[in-house]
This record gives structure tokens, sequence and C-alpha cells, in this order.
């Protein structure tokens, strides 16, 4: 059956369990395009999950996943979902330290794979232009010429989210961007992403309440593999069930 949704991403009745635990239970949830999503929840409330089954690493056992109006992503694998136009940044930046910050985008931008166009490949106007761009959005204009390395952990977030946009992607997924970050750091990453949310759809997955309230969006709380409360940070936040599992401890 074909489904076609207004929203770019798109979860309905969607279930899994790993030996016997229901992880995910019965999650619907639906993105607007440009749309930009705080998803909160204590550890093990899902959260993981339904990024790994939105990016093809877990096949859920129920419901239905669409994305951009009308792609059923549980017919694709994980290769097949990321040139699709959806990027996934974990925790933990992963980075090629031994490379400058300039290098970094240009590995990662959309175009041939194959070997040979990589190593023969010449920087087109275009390309240098779309590497300007993507280091002023990342905060990383200054640092083009500098080793990955030698960037301070927030700023390899940055790195890294900027080498997600490389990709060109239409949904972002980023999981803890902030996670060790110094305030300042925090208080930009916020408006980074604030920034990108002009031109591209994104869901942040976040513990940092008051980096949530700097992202004023929208915000979906998990419990137990399910919505248990969305709306505004203060709506969310005002519910007892989300004090009582989620805020209160």
């Amino acid at each position: 059956m074909t489904v076609v949704t207004n929203s770019i991403l798109y979860l309905s009745g969607v279930s899994v369990s790993f030996d016997g635990f229901r992880a995910i239970n019965n999650l619907s949830l639906a993105l607007d395009p440009g749309e930009m999503r705080a998803i909160i929840g204590p550890n093990g409330a899902g959260k993981t999950t339904m990024m790994d089954i939105i990016t093809g690493k877990t096949r859920p056992d129920t419901g239905e996943v669409f994305f951009d109006g009308s792609v059923d992503l549980t017919r694709h694998d994980e290769a097949d979902i990321a040139n699709m136009g959806i990027g996934r940044k974990f925790q933990k930046p992963t980075v090629f330290e031994s490379h400058s910050v300039e290098d970094n985008i240009l590995l990662s931008l959309k175009g041939p794979r194959s070997i040979l166009p990589t190593l023969f490949w010449r920087e087109t106007q275009d390309a240098a232009k779309r590497i300007d761009d993507i280091l002023g959005i990342v905060r990383l204009g200054d640092k083009r010429s500098a080793l990955a390395a030698n960037l301070s952990h927030g700023q390899k977030q940055w790195l890294e989210i900027g080498m997600l946009l490389a990709q060109d992607p239409k949904l972002l997924l980023v999981d803890e961007p902030v996670a060790g970050m110094t305030d300042a750091e925090t208080e930009e990453t916020a408006r980074l992403l604030r920034d990108i949310s002009q031109s591209h759809s994104v869901v942040v997955v976040e513990h940092d309440m008051h980096f949530v309230r700097e992202l004023g969006v929208k915000v979906t709380c998990l419990h137990e593999g399910s919505v248990l409360s969305e709306g505004s940070l203060d709506h969310v936040s005002a519910d007892p069930r989300v004090v009582e599992v989620y805020l209160g401890r």
C-alpha cells in the first residue's frame, strides 16, 4: 500500500521488540517539511531505537515509516536511506583528525564516490562556494586550515554537522549535540541549529533542557517506546506524567 503524506517524516503505529522487550511501542510521530523537533525522554525511552528505525539500521516489526511524502523507509537499507537525504550525527563526533577542517568538508561533499573521480578531483567554483558556505554556517571559517585533531570538543561537533550538511540531506538527525560542551558552545550550537533549520528539517535528541529551551521548538517526550507528551517545552514540562517519569528524577 502506498501512503502519501505532507510530512517529511511520518511514523504510524511503529513497534519493535528485542528478545521480548518492546523498545518501540505503537509510536506515531509526524514532522513537517522545514520543521525542527526536539525529542526528550528518560534513558531507555526508545529515542535511539527510533533513530535506528528511521535510518534503516533497525527494521520495525509493525507500523509505517515514510520519508518525503511517499518513500517507505522500511523497504530500504542504511546506504539507500543516506543517499535519499537522511543524515545522522551520533553523539560522539567522528571526524578525520589528521585532515584539515576544509578537507573534512571536501571529503564529505555529495558527488561521485568511486575512487577515480576522488583521486583526480579538482575543486570547482561550485564546490569551493559550497565549502565556504558550510564553514560559515558551522562557525569554522577561521579554522579551515586547522587540523581537525586540534579543534575543541564543541568545534568537532560543529565540523561533523558541517560534514553532514555537505551531503545535502533533506532531514538531519542529531543525537545529543551539546554533551560535553561549554555553556558558550551550547548557546552557539542552538543558534547554529536554528540557522540550519531555515533550510532543512531537523530532529534533535537531547537531555539538556536549557539547550532545548534555547532551540525554541516543538518538543516530543518519549517514554517506554511511545509518545508521552508533545507540544511546547512549557506544555511538556508541566505535564505531570513527564515530571514523574523524567523531569522529576
